[in-house]
């Protein structure tokens, strides 16, 4: 067994491990077991994706477990914002005023769920089959859905329900794209649907497949025209779950999406795979652009703006140029940190204005300083205002259309991405600057938001500066190889 094998399986073991320890905890001490915990969790899985970049040109690739450039990077993010979602958890709870269990058990209960959620994450894209992982994306329905309902509110019920049956029945489509395939294998059974055994599919009904497979994964991916359980599931979960689900578990999912389009592209062929990707993409920009444009509640146009940035990562592999996978590795990274802090704001926005959870809120800036620069910075980074690294990221990802060969694709991203960052720049102007509508009260957990603010900012300005140097290296050479 290899160092990267035996850290990958530490990885996912210990929030797994977490979770058990949590529930079996003395009363009183489910707290100080997660926090403990946290740190541990997520060194493992940083050290994993520092190991698994490092040796990008030879991954781990078996029937069972990968461990790649592409995994190493989704590993990266979700050990990062697990970690910081456990950390900002107690603000959260300390404020929480109903759960779907008794005051007495909210705490192990939401520890536990929130723990075996990292853990099902983690281990999706170390997933070597892709019955192993829709199996793993299937567990994060479940798990997750518990959580998005976990306040009790009859809106977060309702939204819980709406994203466990429309991501399942996604999820149903995609398990028929899995059968088609697995019965088009060389080998048959589910030895024909390791990564590199599907290159060896059969032609004939591989185009469905494929489709089947995208289709359904959309929906957990949240791309229109299969979006509709986003904005309601993030905008009710908990802001450490909402954290996670857009950071993390969105990308993790595209990530399958993405090894199932390299797989089949031998037999598909790399164009018409791809130019499936690029539909999807131009389709979640279009529909989400008129949502950005509107007066939101903070946390419904977080979850908005996860639809527009799963297009551009769509795009970004559809593209399929070095200039654009590069461009695909530093928005993942950027859109995880930006996003994620943008919702652990939430938690003293809500605090400080309660109306924020239903309305759009102004003027932040003139009673809180210090959230207000959290929230601009959050917004500020996802609209792709320089010098936010996703300004670079959409920079490179609509320069690879060109350089793939698509202009008319590559023209319109760069048009509905100008017209995005319009709406969100005056979000963000009337957020943080505009007119202050009434006094508001103190802004809990706000020390917290404040020093990942700080940590959020120096992540960023390094990817900023990173992104035009990623083009001609190993890691986006790897990418582009996948895991042929």
């Amino acid at each position: 067994m290899t160092s990267r094998e035996l850290l990958a399986q530490v990885a996912v073991a210990l929030p797994a491990a977490t979770a058990a320890l949590v529930v079996l905890a003395p009363k009183g001490l489910a707290r100080a077991v997660a926090l403990g915990a946290a740190v541990p969790t997520g060194a493992a899985a940083l050290a994993l994706a520092a190991l698994a970049l490092a040796r990008s040109g030879d991954p781990v690739v078996g029937d069972w477990l990968v461990v790649d450039a592409a995994g190493g990077l989704l590993v990266g993010v979700i050990g990062l914002v697990g970690l910081a979602s456990v950390l900002v958890s107690p603000a959260y709870l300390g404020g929480a005023g109903a759960s779907i269990v008794s005051a007495r058990r909210r705490e192990p209960v939401y520890y536990a769920v929130l723990y075996a959620f990292w853990a099902i994450l983690l281990a999706v894209p170390l997933a070597g089959n892709l019955g192993g992982a829709w199996l793993l994306v299937e567990a994060t329905t479940a798990v997750s859905a518990l959580l998005v309902g976990f306040s009790g509110r009859p809106r977060a019920l309702e939204a819980a329900w709406k994203y466990l049956v429309l991501t399942s029945l996604g999820l149903g489509v995609a398990l028929l794209g899995i059968v088609l395939l697995a019965a088009g294998g060389s080998g048959g059974g589910l030895g024909a649907l390791s990564w590199r055994a599907l290159a060896d599919t059969s032609a004939e009904g591989a185009l469905v497949a494929y489709l089947l497979v995208l289709a359904g994964l959309a929906a957990k991916i949240g791309w229109a025209p299969v979006h509709n359980w986003l904005p309601d599931a993030h905008s009710e979960a908990p802001p450490p779950v909402s954290a996670l689900l857009s950071a993390a578990l969105l990308p993790t999912v595209l990530l399958v999406a993405w090894r199932t389009e390299q797989a089949l592209a031998p037999v598909l062929g790399a164009r018409r795979a791809e130019t499936v990707l690029v539909a999807f993409g131009l389709l979640s920009l279009g529909v989400a652009v008129p949502f950005l444009w509107r007066s939101l509640p903070w946390k419904r146009l977080l979850a908005y703006s996860s639809l527009e940035h799963m297009g551009v990562l769509a795009l970004g592999i559809g593209f399929a140029t070095p200039l654009a996978l590069a461009g695909v590795a530093v928005h993942v990274s950027a859109h995880a940190i930006a996003k994620a802090l943008g919702f652990y704001a939430s938690t003293p926005l809500v605090g400080h204005d309660p109306r924020a959870a239903e309305h759009a809120v102004t003027g932040i800036g003139r009673t809180q300083p210090r959230l207000a620069a959290a929230m601009g910075i959050s917004l500020g980074a996802l609209s792709g205002l320089p010098p936010s690294p996703l300004f670079v990221s959409e920079v490179l990802i609509v320069a690879g259309g060109f350089q793939a060969g698509r202009p008319w694709a590559a023209a319109a991203a760069a048009l509905l991405l100008a017209l995005g960052f319009l709406g969100l720049a005056h979000a963000l102007i009337e957020t943080t600057a505009g007119g202050r509508r009434r006094l508001r009260g103190p802004a809990p957990g706000l020390r917290g938001v404040a020093a990942l603010t700080a940590v959020s900012v120096v992540l960023l300005l390094a990817l900023a500066a990173a992104g035009p140097w990623l083009a001609g290296t190993d890691v986006v050479d790897a990418l582009a190889r996948g895991l042929a």
